[in-house]
């Protein structure tokens, strides 16, 4: 996961965050992009276009565990379940 958070800290990545819209408004990771959990398999071809790795995250990473899960089954690769935006935010700014 080291290797997948330098590459997110250096842009060469895509932040991926499962939650609804509002949630996304009151809060996100700086440079992620919001797709939500229930409009996931509808934007495939926009998903797999992404520069990768893709790291996805949501509040507590159960949301986004089932995308990573849709994600990976509709053959994108180089995917990785974040879980939640707390966790994954220290871990992205204390590396």
């Amino acid at each position: 996961m080291q290797n997948i958070i330098k590459s997110i800290k250096e842009k060469k990545g895509t932040l991926l965050d499962v939650r609804s819209p509002m949630e996304f408004e009151e809060n996100h990771i700086p440079g992620a992009i919001n797709i939500p959990l229930d409009i996931i398999e509808s934007n495939i071809k926009q998903i797999s276009a992404m520069q990768k790795p893709i790291v996805v995250y949501c509040l507590s990473g159960g949301r986004s565990s089932m995308a990573t899960g849709i994600l990976q089954q509709n053959g994108i690769q180089d995917i990785y379940n974040g879980g939640g935006i707390f966790s994954l935010n220290n871990i992205i700014n204390n590396n």
